[in-house]
């Protein structure tokens, strides 16, 4: 009989780990599959004739066509203590995985923890009765200890001579109990409540009080109905959003787990999974839409839908092409305010778009901007990540994006001349008051994100911050004593 290290084989037999799941809090499968989806969105359909032609093709594929870093993967911290404590009593410990072989390999050579790798092919799909056969003509049946986590792994248990589990799929760790010897379960990613809070990003639904902007500016903020409607508005722009945002993180996977606090993100980190966050965004999408369409104007509808199309293309592109982004990011803080005006029924004037066109996209070259100062900071001088900017560029970023909020305290103060607005105001030249306001709030920004200061959202920002929350109520005010 052979031994290992003094110990009989038949005692000691191979720890045989799963990876998608097990080891990984991802699932490679999907992995490929979304950032194929983020490279090459207009060949979408190739996933199609892949998967016409098996699982193993597609799996072949997208392991081919895409580049997956395994050295930023979610890898489960206490399944990796087990493996190391069982390699340091000389066990043989197994990769075994329904995973392309290319990336189990890359996998295996990244961690130095495995003396062999079973994996799919081109022509195998290593995943339930296959593992199990492939297994057995290995180390024969009750010759191996398995660790995994789903139902796929049900029949390789049964074969199994203990039974590891980890994080298990609803049923499975009953299931797996009534066939085997099971080992104490282990519980290290749990799904809370706030994950999900934190995927939606619901605090960026601050943004959605622009969408009441148009009702404040046509001096109808009083009526019930309006206000009503606003309310509902409000919350279906925050859903739409939130989809977006969720397909967003999950095109964004490689990306963020290179940044410093992205990587915390719960899809970049594993704590929720691609599969849930597919079923989440049609859902939320749905429900957007469904409300919209029922409880307000269907303008509103067009003009979330439009919302989530140049969204959409943003994430897939837009995103890493230089000045093009920060435009179109002007256009989508924009879009809330034409949103509240599709919801109230109102007339678009030039002097609203040409004011939130300026002002924000001042704002969004301070999100820029903060980025790639922490980029320089950290003595990065490449393109940054998944943008089209070098941290070199931060001065004529500081440059083009204070003019911008410059050139929106002008649109104000032109406003204030506007032959209309006499008609809407008793005495419009109080307005003027604001517009030093504005001027000392768009350097403040500045100056902070300067500083290195700024380091969430400036919209967000400017409804959480206490000197900005004053600001805006004396901004107000000065309206309000002019009308």
């Amino acid at each position: 009989m052979a031994r290992i290290q003094g110990r009989a084989l038949e005692d000691f037999p191979p720890l045989v780990v799963d990876l998608d799941g097990t080891l990984l809090r991802t699932d490679l499968l999907m992995e490929t599959a979304m950032a194929f989806i983020r490279s090459q969105p207009l060949k979408v359909f190739k996933l199609l004739g892949w998967l016409l032609r098996g699982k193993p093709a597609l799996k072949e594929g997208l392991a081919l066509e895409t580049w997956i870093d395994v050295s930023v993967l979610p890898y489960d911290a206490q399944v990796i203590e087990m493996i190391k404590t069982e390699q340091a009593n000389g066990r043989m410990i197994v990769l075994a995985t329904a995973s392309h072989v290319s990336l189990a390999e890359r996998i295996a050579e990244h961690l130095q923890l495995f003396d062999l790798v079973l994996a799919s092919n081109a022509n195998r799909n290593l995943s339930g009765n296959n593992k199990r056969d492939l297994l057995v003509a290995h180390f024969g049946e009750g010759g191996f200890d398995y660790v995994g986590n789903s139902r796929d792994d049900l029949p390789i248990w049964k074969v199994s001579r203990n039974a590891h589990v980890v994080n298990p799929d609803r049923g499975v760790e009953s299931r797996v109990s009534a066939m085997s010897e099971v080992q104490p379960t282990l519980h290290t990613n749990t799904v809370k409540l706030r994950d999900w809070r934190k995927a939606m990003r619901l605090h960026q639904w601050l943004k959605n009080a622009l969408i009441f902007v148009p009702l404040l500016a046509s001096h109808r903020f009083t009526q019930f109905e309006l206000m009503r409607d606003g309310v509902f508005a409000f919350f279906c722009f925050g859903l739409c959003a939130s989809s977006v945002y969720i397909l967003n993180d999950m095109l964004d996977l490689g990306d963020d787990r290179h940044h410093k606090t992205k990587c915390n993100r719960p899809f970049a980190s594993g704590r929720l999974s691609i599969k849930a966050g597919l079923i989440a965004v049609p859902a939320l999408l749905i429900l957007a839409f469904g409300a919209a369409l029922t409880l307000l104007p269907w303008q509103f509808s067009a003009v979330m839908a439009a919302y989530y199309v140049v969204t959409l293309a943003y994430s897939l592109k837009l995103k890493r092409l230089m000045a093009v982004d920060v435009i179109v990011l002007a256009m989508l803080y924009t879009a809330r305010i034409i949103a509240g005006v599709a919801a109230f029924s109102l007339t678009l004037t030039f002097w609203i778009l040409a004011f939130s066109m300026f002002i924000f996209l001042s704002l969004a070259m301070v999100k820029r901007y903060a980025e790639l100062r922490d980029a320089r900071v950290r003595e990065v001088t490449t393109l940054a990540r998944g943008r089209g900017y070098y941290p070199g560029d931060l001065d004529m970023i500081a440059s083009l994006g204070a003019s911008s909020g410059y050139l929106a305290v002008m649109v104000l103060a032109l406003y204030i001349q506007d032959v209309k607005t006499t008609e809407l105001y008793v005495t419009p030249h109080v307005i003027w008051l604001a517009c030093p306001l504005l001027l000392f709030w768009v350097t403040r920004v500045w100056m902070l994100t300067h500083r290195g200061e700024m380091n969430e959202d400036p919209v967000v920002f400017a409804m959480r911050d206490r000197t900005s929350q004053m600001i805006g109520a004396v901004f107000l005010l000065m309206f309000w004593i002019a009308a």
